[in-house]
């Protein structure tokens, strides 16, 4: 299923948070636009991030700005005041516990006020390259709906992948289906009918499809 969805990705287009934001290979932006992006969209997320890198690209520049103006440029991002307000917590905590570095374990990183396992997970594959397997609603509903595994949240399709799903794939899986859910295997009607994995899709709770 991941070949093939590998193969057929340029005719779907999904959008990667790592493009839209330029964060690749910079842990500390992954991590603000991780946080930029909950309950966003990607259109959205992309130029608030870069509007706010533009400013301040490091936790010691982030803290030399208020946070009605952190505000002001992130706008209009879902909740930007509250997440004006984590982004300027999250750089205090890095400066005075890992001396401005972004911790590399998700163990160290769901320490910091605001960091929760999706977030955490992303850093640690999209920021350092490291095997992790972030879950957000398209990941939990898709593997589910293939009939890979049988799981009722996210925190327990993580842990059903992380015993399952072969570690060669963990880091592509999120960006694969994140974009997938978005295009085809929407959550109601999906485009069953244009999908290159129907042949392996049990279609389990599809009710109408596309």
């Amino acid at each position: 299923m991941i070949r093939r969805l590998r193969r057929t990705r340029p005719a779907w287009n999904p959008t990667a948070l790592a493009e839209l934001a330029d964060t690749t290979g910079d842990p500390f932006r992954v991590l603000i636009a991780c946080i930029l992006s909950l309950r966003t969209q990607d259109t959205t997320t992309g130029p608030a991030a870069a509007r706010l890198f533009a400013v301040a690209a490091t936790p010691a520049d982030m803290l030399k700005l208020p946070a009605p103006r952190i505000a002001r440029l992130i706008y209009p991002v879902g909740f930007y005041r509250t997440k004006a307000r984590v982004i300027l917590g999250i750089c205090r905590d890095l400066l005075e516990r890992f001396e401005g570095r972004v911790p590399d374990t998700l163990d160290e990183l769901l320490t910091l006020n605001g960091v929760g396992r999706k977030t955490a997970n992303l850093v640690v594959t999209m920021g350092f390259g490291k095997p992790g397997i972030c879950v957000d609603t398209h990941v939990h509903r898709i593997s589910n709906r293939l009939g890979y595994v049988r799981t009722k949240n996210p925190e327990e399709t993580e842990m059903a992948l992380r015993a399952r799903l072969p570690r060669r794939f963990w880091i592509d899986y999120n960006d694969l289906l994140v974009g997938f859910g978005q295009n085809i295997c929407a959550p109601i009607s999906p485009r069953c009918s244009v999908c290159p994995v129907r042949p392996l899709c049990r279609r389990v709770g599809v009710t109408s499809s596309r």
